[in-house]
């Protein structure tokens, strides 16, 4: 072996430890150091706690819904005095909303706070909730899901072994793509559009003329840079902090969908609580619930001017262009409503009655 072969060969490797020690990403080591040390101080609290709640969701670290997270923590650990230790996750590090679902009712996780959407996939009757224009406003909302009715469904998921605590926000659901503005009902034809796994928003979108295509939210943004799809709907809030005016062009306030939350805790869990902690749960839930809201509508508002600051163009949908969506979806909403408690539809619309006047 040549002197000039060795030399060589010698340099090239000094050349990849070197580029492997310090490479170009100089935060690699502080994040992974961050990491660790989120794990080890989780591990302690656990060790010193009675009981551990993981509380997973799909969205990041940014959005309202995390915010809430944190303020559930907050309270509940203050509250119980580090005996209820609560560990937060974000952006679909415990599984989409069905996985965390059923990890729930295992007991392998203890909280999450999905779209009502999801739900219906385990108590049908939630699906109400995503008729499309069923709420005018979000205070009209607020008051049917804080009240008796609202509770009743609640109640249902008991027998799913899971426990809803309280109604959080996602907000109004709108439309963004990359092909071409929405302004009325016409302009959806042809647009493959993604939506939640559930069966109603998918016969809704096919009754305006688009392609609908149920996809997990954790393989949305790479679905939308590929050109899977052409676009997606979503709150503008989730809109603007997942990024996707990065890989949209148009955003059109349709509202068709309000959208809750429901804050969901493993009933299984739930019952080996001792009552003062089972009741300081409810509480927290229903107290970061409403910062959650809060802090959901400011967020809304702000980011659609965001959005548009960012090149999104924006397409405000007149009332008679909203009317016509209604039109064209309230077969499908007839269909559906036929097969739920026609007791508790009944309800569900004449609260919203009475919370308008």
């Amino acid at each position: 072996m040549s002197k000039k072969f060795v030399m060589f060969f010698v340099s090239m490797v000094m050349m990849f430890l070197l580029a492997a020690c310090g490479g170009n990403n100089e935060e690699s080591p502080e994040v992974n150091n961050n990491d660790t040390e989120i794990k080890e101080e989780n591990a302690e609290a656990a060790a010193d706690a009675e009981f551990t709640i993981r509380a997973g969701i799909g969205l990041n670290n940014e959005h309202p819904q995390y915010k809430g997270l944190e303020k559930f923590k907050e309270i509940v650990e203050e509250e119980t005095d580090g005996a209820i230790h609560v560990e937060t996750y974000h952006s679909g590090q415990l599984g989409d909303d069905r996985t965390m679902m059923e990890a729930l009712q295992l007991g392998s996780q203890e909280v999450t706070v999905p779209s009502t959407a999801p739900i219906a996939n385990f108590v049908s009757d939630f699906s109400i909730f995503d008729f499309p224009f069923l709420f005018p406003n979000s205070e009209v909302a607020d008051e049917v899901l804080d009240g008796e009715v609202g509770q009743k469904f609640l109640d249902k998921l008991d027998d799913q072994n899971l426990k809803g605590l309280a109604y959080w926000e996602n907000g109004f659901r709108d439309l963004t793509n990359s092909e071409k503005e929405v302004a009325s009902v016409d302009d959806f034809e042809g647009l493959t559009i993604r939506t939640m796994e559930n069966d109603l928003h998918l016969d809704a979108f096919r009754a305006m003329g688009a392609n609908p295509t149920p996809m997990a939210f954790t393989e949305l943004f790479t679905a939308l840079q590929q050109g899977t799809v052409d676009g997606q709907e979503n709150p503008f809030a989730t809109i603007y902090l997942e990024g996707f005016y990065e890989v949209q062009d148009y955003v059109s306030d349709t509202h068709h969908i309000y959208s809750p939350f429901v804050f969901l805790m493993s009933k299984s869990f739930y019952d080996t609580l001792p009552e003062d902690y089972q009741e300081v749960v409810d509480n927290a839930a229903l107290e970061a619930g409403k910062y959650q809201r809060e802090l959901n509508r400011e967020a809304n508002d702000e980011y659609l001017d965001s959005l548009v600051e960012e090149g999104m163009t924006f397409t405000e949908i007149s009332d008679e262009a909203r009317e016509e969506m209604r039109l064209a979806i309230e077969p499908v909403v007839e269909e559906y409503a036929a097969e739920l408690d026609q007791d508790l539809v009944n309800e569900v619309y004449q609260a919203i009655e009475d919370a308008q006047k």
